[in-house]
């Protein structure tokens, strides 16, 4: 098959599919290309999910510029973590390299590679080299240097660069060096244009179902004839607006918004690229919600699902969160969390909103989307509470008009909590609510206790499958056999004596009698540190340990 000279709107989405499906089929590599070596691996996941979300458009127009648009938006709204984040922010600056263009060239591809490039760093306030950044950036500048004739030819250069590129990543960052690993941001570009190349090629890809939309099977029983209808459905449209039914390019999306809100529809999130409109919300009637639509053009995909089926097929009774309050407030509170137990707390501490999510488990920019609109406040403080959701959190804020959004830097649950903890939303003055939690969050030291999964050396420290490690950011402060040993030299390690209050936060596979055990510790070794214990049901992590 000979090599094509341009590329169009639907070339370029079919492109996108190929780099889904390749992704897709070593997400769980990349997952794997975890610096520690426990279970929390998920860059091959939040990968894959920011990109399939680009590959959810619909029919993609001929029209280059007009696809590109449309694959851009629909990935800023899926990304979730930072690689994620940052993928997503290189396919938007690809985009607005394309400019107006109809088809590209492989130098107006280069172009489009460069300003995806500029848009990526531009995402990160301090950019890391030895990251996916690194890789893309050498990677384009090699491949704009070759003098390819075709885009084939650009793509092929930009995967031999990168390939090599993702080797020096270990030189340049030294924890990966130390994990034995290559950065995994990087390695999964590089599967994801190679997909791409290859479906320019002509290969054909089965996309599957998304990753985002597996799930157990429902106990269809759980809802019955008896059964009492309480929570609605979740309904999500995919419309293509129709020249027949309205003016396309000056329709005004708070028309369907206003309606959402006047027959009292929750969570709504609306939007519109293009002639197309996606719409998310909670109703009780999704009937009407399609019959007004539909005068507006005609649906590309519809799904609805029963939430009291959903809600009945859960193992454990979650916490019930707040109604979205039907009159405005001055400030509302977005937490992320996970485990019934830290979900509640957050909860009891003043959060309005909160967002499912951690490590293993990161939030896309539209689940921050829907928060927002469910905190209905003219200032929303949102607490990420994880290192890897800021950049998800921030790229949603800017995303979202209908309030001012303020993301604060909470990188542990440990942050989220002392802070919470702190806010006081009567104060009237948001920026005194900002400085109260920010100085909060200023000592506090978050440890964790998990088991690891793999052999890894980290310097000095050695540690084997079935070890649990403590530790503080990416420092391992203890690595032992057993659980209640590795958490309690954590302890000693973390300098709890300095500190006025010790949280034991105690996760889903933790032991009533083991975590009596530690408490019993900490309260005889350290009697002037105030303790609390928490039965906070999160995964991963067997115990949190925060000392303020």
């Amino acid at each position: 098959m000979s090599e094509k000279a341009t590329i169009d709107g639907k070339c370029y989405a079919k492109m996108l599919e190929g780099g889904a499906a390749v992704l897709e089929a070593h997400a769980q590599e990349i997952n794997d290309l975890n610096v520690f070596p426990i279970p929390d691996g998920d860059t091959g996941e939040n990968m894959l999910l920011t990109i399939q979300g680009g590959t959810d458009i619909g029919e993609a127009d001929r029209d280059l510029a007009q696809s590109a648009k449309k694959i851009s938006d629909a990935m800023l709204l899926s990304a979730r973590g930072n690689s994620g984040v940052i993928l997503s922010q290189f396919f938007e600056g690809i985009t607005s390299g394309f400019g107006n263009a109809v088809e590209a060239d492989v130098g107006a591809l280069g172009k489009a590679f460069r300003a995806g490039v500029e848009h990526a760093y531009s995402a990160v306030i301090k950019p890391t080299e030895g990251t996916i950044l690194t890789v893309v950036r050498e990677a384009t500048d090699y491949a704009c240097s070759v003098g390819a004739k075709t885009p084939q030819e650009f793509l092929d250069a930009f995967i031999e660069e990168a390939k090599a590129s993702l080797d020096r990543t270990p030189e340049l960052l030294p924890v990966l060096k130390k994990a034995g690993v290559v950065d995994s941001g990087g390695a999964g570009l590089i599967y994801i244009v190679d997909g791409m190349k290859r479906a320019l090629s002509g290969e054909r890809f089965d996309l599957g179902e998304k990753r985002g939309e597996k799930a157990a099977e429902l106990d269809l029983d759980a809802f019955g004839v008896d059964s009492v209808f309480e929570f609605g459905y979740c309904t999500e449209l995919l419309i293509r607006l129709q020249n027949a039914k309205v003016d396309v390019e000056s329709f005004d999306i708070n028309v369907i918004i206003e309606y959402l809100e006047s027959m009292g529809g929750d969570s709504i999130v609306a939007i519109k690229n293009g002639s197309i409109v996606k719409l998310h919300v909670h109703t009780m009637t999704p009937d009407k919600v399609l019959c007004f639509c539909q005068q507006f053009g005609e649906f590309l995909k519809v799904k609805i699902e029963n939430m009291s089926l959903q809600h009945n097929n859960l193992n454990e009774e979650a916490p019930a969160a707040p109604q979205k309050p039907r009159e405005r407030k001055p400030v509302g509170v977005v937490a992320v969390a996970n485990g019934q137990g830290i979900k509640q707390a957050f909860l009891d501490m003043g959060a309005d909103v909160i967002v499912e999510g951690g490590q293993s488990m990161n939030p896309s920019a539209e689940d921050f989307l829907r928060a927002f609109d469910e905190a209905c406040a003219d200032t929303v403080l949102v607490f990420p509470n994880n290192s890897n959701i800021l950049l998800a959190a921030k790229q949603a804020a800017a995303l979202y008009t209908d309030s001012d959004v303020r993301v604060l830097e909470s990188r542990t649950i440990g942050d989220g909590y002392a802070a919470l903890s702190m806010l006081d939303t009567d104060l009237g003055d948001v920026e005194a609510m900002i400085d109260d939690c920010e100085m909060a969050m200023d000592g506090v030291v978050t440890a964790e206790i998990s088991q690891c999964v793999r052999h890894a050396e980290f310097g000095d420290v050695c540690v084997d499958s079935g070890d649990y490690i403590g530790f503080v950011g990416k420092e391992i402060l203890a690595a032992e056999g057993d659980r209640y040993t590795s958490a309690i030299r954590t302890v000693d390690k973390m300098a709890i004596a300095d500190h006025e209050v010790c949280i034991l936060i105690c996760g889903e596979d933790s032991t009533d009698e083991e975590a009596m055990k530690i408490d019993e510790y900490i309260r005889n070794k350290y009697p002037r540190t105030e303790l609390y214990t928490i039965n906070g049901g999160q995964s991963v992590y067997s115990y949190i340990i925060v000392a303020e």
